[in-house]
């Protein structure tokens, strides 16, 4: 689902009010645990955090007018989705997350390439997502994603 939002407040204030609490608590825990650099912004009709054109300016390679994607919060459908563009470059940290999901959450991972759903708001790791913020600094995933993403 896509909101037609201008700002993450706004987003935010567009979903249900079930899913308004949560999303704004795993905002907040991103916000809270990113490393010095990124930005938070509206990407692709959900909340992005990017590496701004200031720090990379290249852009994405997929379009060099927008910025380099990071990571992305939204309320899709039937799930809360974040996606973690560093999780899909980087099997140790694919490997990681993986592993300390199955210790933490009561259910089992739903996940594809970058994308983790969560179905069942009452089990969302917000410890586990704290954590995985701070596994990757800004200049690990500019490194990571020319090595890896980025077609030369």
């Amino acid at each position: 689902m896509q909101y037609k939002a201008d700002s993450p407040d706004d987003y935010i204030a567009q979903l249900p009010e079930e899913r308004q609490e949560v999303v704004s608590q795993i905002r907040t825990v991103i916000l809270q645990n990113l490393p010095k650099g990124f930005e938070e912004q509206m990407s692709y009709g959900m909340l992005g955090y990017v590496v701004p054109h200031t720090i990379y300016p290249n852009g994405y390679h997929c379009d060099p007018k927008l910025p380099l994607p990071f990571i992305n919060l939204a309320s899709q459908k039937n799930f809360i989705a974040v996606y973690h563009s560093g999780i899909y470059a980087d099997p140790k940290l694919y490997d990681w997350f993986v592993s300390e999901y199955a210790r933490q959450c009561k259910y089992k991972l739903d996940m594809g390439k970058s994308c983790v759903r969560f179905k069942k708001m009452d089990d969302i790791p917000y410890k586990l997502i704290a954590d995985l913020c701070t596994k990757m600094t800004i200049d690990d995933w500019i490194t990571l994603y020319e090595k890896n993403i980025k077609k030369k």
